[in-house]
């Protein structure tokens, strides 16, 4: 009786566990920011991660201004290869898919949006907004048109109507992209997507078409790693200027003051970071340029006293550097004017502080060692001539005179020799 009833607890246990693991999960993420390499990276690992651990699908919920072009290629290259179906939620209500957005939207297996959401605007621009001369803004809008219809079409959404959010910047709220095909689904919550979603079927990219059971689904979100949040931290461009405009004032106090070591360990690392950062993101590296020159202009006003000149021009082109180092397509991926002026003002008024103070220390004169007793004014304690003693700085030396010198006459420093001083009467 023992062993039946061991029997039917390991039965009972056995089917829990079978129950548990054919359960159906979802691996989610939420990508609350621009779309650039971090972005792209994120949504490769959660869908490696789905692979990984047989989920049903891939959820991603999106919020995002837009951001670079081949960041967004990249991750809708992700999407369409994904070996489990891609959802992207447009969310929370008040949330925005614009621009790029809109692209990996459409490229999505499911694409729902949240009541109070919008969509579209997703005409290409030159990085730094510059206008277009109309050969190039064709060869951009066709191509990025052509990019749209290969997706959307195969999806069976609304390809003419897509492909205006190029050509026309269109937009569209939740509701209006429902009724016109553009997204699949509305829904105020995750768990109501997910119940509209399930039993219903889903026509993927390569043609097969799929029926997901989703209701009771285990939702598992995925948090960025620590490098992920500390280079999507380093990717806003205003941080990344921040960075850098801070690692130069370190090494700038490190070159003035050597020996520091403090200073010169930051600045490095804090330099390194930034063009670690900036390295992903579309740089103006002549800009570099105008930074380098302010800090000269910065030196020079120190060095000159030209009255505020230098230092103003100095501020003025690190203001323009800051403003041209990152040349986004979308004002989130540019360094924003208040920045630049809250780095490049303070940034001038301490370096010009700091290199007066270096500049003022090196015309100081001497006050130590054998440079420090030239120009020093003693009392001749014996008869000079030529050689004798003198009485300087509280030491009794010895000393030799060109000239002749009378005990207790002054006398005045002009020549260190090894422990002899050479003087003459004042």
């Amino acid at each position: 009786m023992r062993r039946l009833r061991t029997l039917f607890l390991l039965s009972i246990l056995v089917l829990v566990f079978a129950q548990l693991a054919s359960a159906a999960s979802v691996v989610k993420i939420k990508v609350d920011d621009t779309i650039q390499p971090v972005s792209d990276e994120y949504i490769g690992r959660a869908i490696e991660q789905a692979r990984q651990t047989n989920a049903e699908a891939v959820l991603v919920e999106l919020r995002t201004p837009g951001g670079l072009v081949d960041s967004t290629r990249s991750v809708i290259a992700k999407i369409l290869a994904a070996p489990v179906p891609i959802i992207v939620y447009v969310a929370p209500s008040g949330a925005r898919a614009a621009s790029a957005g809109f692209f990996i939207l459409e490229a999505a297996d499911v694409a729902a949006m949240a009541p109070g959401t919008n969509t579209g605007a997703a005409h290409p621009v030159t990085f730094g907004g510059e206008k277009m001369d109309e050969v190039m803004k064709q060869k951009l809008e066709n191509d990025a048109a052509a990019f749209m219809r290969s997706f959307v079409g195969p999806r069976g959404r609304n390809v003419a109507l897509a492909e205006s959010a190029v050509r026309e910047s269109k937009s569209w709220t939740d509701k209006e992209a429902l009724d016109q095909h553009l997204i699949d689904y509305v829904a105020p919550t995750q768990e109501d997507l997910l119940k509209q979603i399930s039993g219903k079927p889903i026509k993927r990219f390569d043609g097969k078409t799929v029926t997901l059971n989703l209701a009771d689904a285990k939702v598992v979100e995925l948090p960025m790693t620590l490098k992920q949040r500390i280079l999507d931290f380093l990717l806003d461009p205003n941080i990344a200027f921040l960075v850098l405009a801070v690692g130069a004032l370190a090494l700038y106090a490190e070159f003035n003051h050597p020996g520091a070591v403090l200073p010169g360990v930051v600045g490095v690392v804090f330099i390194l970071l930034a063009l670690f950062a900036l390295n992903l993101l579309p740089t103006r590296y002549a800009a570099f340029t105008l930074i380098m020159a302010a800090f000269v202009m910065f030196a020079l006003e120190a060095k000159f006293a030209t009255h505020g000149v230098l230092g103003i021009a100095g501020i003025a082109l690190m203001t323009i550097g800051g403003l041209l180092l990152v040349d986004g397509p979308i004002p989130e991926l540019r360094v924003k004017l208040w920045t630049s002026l809250a780095v490049s003002v303070p940034l001038g008024l301490i370096t010009v502080f700091l290199m007066s103070i270096a500049l003022k220390a090196r015309r100081n004169k001497i006050m130590t060692g054998q440079q420090g007793m030239i120009g020093s004014v003693g009392e001749a304690r014996t008869d000079i001539d030529p050689e004798g003693k003198v009485f300087v700085q509280g030491e009794l030396w010895n000393a030799h005179a060109a000239a002749p010198v009378h005990m207790g006459e002054h006398v005045v420093v002009r020549k260190v020799e090894g422990l002899e001083l050479e003087v003459e009467k004042v």
